[in-house]
């Protein structure tokens, strides 16, 4: 028996990276270009340049693709660093946040997860579960716990936090997120993101801001 040492397991470990990446990345075209119903193996096999045995090795099916996409999807979203100290101010803290979130949600082609999961949420519902638990539910919960400590400051007059927090995050997608999720507008500017961003933040100031 061959054992291979450490330089060559390394080697193999990466290699193998490499091929699960260029599969999920061909998948993930597969499915923003024809939907989860209309994506097939074989499409995805052909966008990945690899072979359908290849595909096979490394995912069952393409329920366990779609759910390996989402992981990245939740990665990424877990990967970017908002500055939620207590100590910081409640206008600046928010604009940034703001600003980071709709980067997240309104990037090009980050809108085809959503609307994947939307499609198959009602026929696949532990699918839905998951991605708005470790995607969307994570990002309510830090900002509903920065809200907290404000609170707990004196400076903001929130009975629940959990609410402000999504409310505010809504704010922030007003005229942008929809348009974009429904492919009726291009990805939002910078600047009419930021536009959106310090209304959002200063209606919300206005209703929850210590009189």
């Amino acid at each position: 028996m061959v054992v291979a040492g450490h330089d060559q397991l390394h080697v193999i470990q990466e290699e193998e990276g490499s091929k699960r990446r260029q599969i999920l990345d061909g998948a993930r075209k597969v499915f923003m270009d024809l939907g989860f119903d209309g994506a097939s193996m074989g499409e995805i096999a052909r966008a990945a340049q690899v072979s359908k045995g290849t595909l096979y090795v490394y995912f069952a099916d393409k329920c366990a693709l779609f759910e390996a996409i989402l992981e990245q999807e939740a990665l990424q979203h877990g990967q970017v660093v908002f500055n939620f100290d207590p100590a910081r101010d409640a206008e600046t803290t928010l604009k940034e946040f703001g600003l980071a979130y709709l980067h997240l949600v309104c990037r090009p082609g980050g809108g085809s997860a959503i609307r994947t999961v939307m499609a198959i949420a009602e026929r696949m519902p532990d699918v839905g579960r998951r991605y708005y638990a470790r995607v969307l539910d994570k990002s309510i919960n830090r900002l509903s716990a920065y809200l907290q400590a404000r609170v707990s400051s004196g400076n903001l007059d929130i009975d629940d936090c959990d609410l402000a927090a999504s409310q505010f995050m809504e704010l922030c997608k007003a005229s942008l997120f929809l348009p974009f999720v429904f492919q009726a507008a291009p990805a939002p500017s910078v600047e009419r993101m930021t536009e959106v961003v310090g209304s959002a933040t200063r209606m919300f100031l206005a209703a929850y801001r210590t009189k």
